[in-house]
């Protein structure tokens, strides 16, 4: 049986970058799937009235000194945008329409690689957009009447609220099964899921009581 990583991603996420990266060996070792979900992230903050850029600067300032230490910990080409935030809601119905012509992970890639790698904002909107998917094999057109239909806004919103009532309030987000993992840094974890996975949980409304 083939195992199955559920990942919960934002663009706007610095920790999904990473995490887009780390959790591939990790895939590899084990032979597993990695099923990505689009989490509007942005939509999250603003229900929970959380507002990134408001915390301490101090706070910040080795927020950013921490992930160029990851940065250099596993050599990737990570650096801040000049545009930070932004709105990544396009960004996250082109996944979905990309996933129609199974291409979605590769579209994730290049998305991240221009945005934290390149300093390319223009992947927030869909005229950024449209030269990756044209690249990789889909007209920009129909991508772009994808992207603005109703069916991925709607699939977007449900991405989202059914991620919500899994628990994940935030991104990056990880499931093996039931069990949950938040963060870039919870790899050795799923890496022991994977391995030995824990009992599976019984619903409050499956038990029974003895009189």
């Amino acid at each position: 049986m083939i195992k199955t990583i559920e990942f919960y991603w934002d663009l706007g996420s610095t920790n999904s970058y990473f995490a887009l990266h780390l959790i591939k060996p990790v895939a590899e070792k084990h032979g597993a799937n990695v099923v990505p979900h689009p989490y509007n992230l942005g939509y999250v903050f603003r229900k929970q009235s959380y507002v990134l850029m408001e915390e301490p600067k101090v706070k910040l300032r080795a927020r950013k000194v921490d992930l160029m230490r990851w940065a250099k910990r596993y050599d990737l080409p990570f650096s801040m945008p000049t545009k930070f935030p932004m709105k990544t809601s396009p960004a996250l119905r082109g996944a979905l329409a990309m996933r129609r012509f199974g291409r979605e992970w590769e579209f994730m890639e290049h998305i991240f690689a221009a945005y934290w790698e390149r300093n390319d904002a223009s992947v927030g909107e869909i005229a950024g957009l449209k030269p990756i998917a044209s690249g990789l094999g889909v007209d920009q057109d129909q991508f772009e009447r994808l992207v603005e239909s109703d069916e991925i806004r709607d699939e977007l919103v449900s991405e989202t609220d059914r991620a919500l009532e899994r628990g994940v309030f935030g991104a990056p987000t990880f499931f093996v099964g039931d069990e949950m993992f938040w963060g870039k840094d919870r790899m050795e974890f799923i890496d022991d899921e994977l391995t030995s996975p824990s009992a599976p949980r019984v619903r409050r409304s499956q038990t029974s009581t003895t009189v």
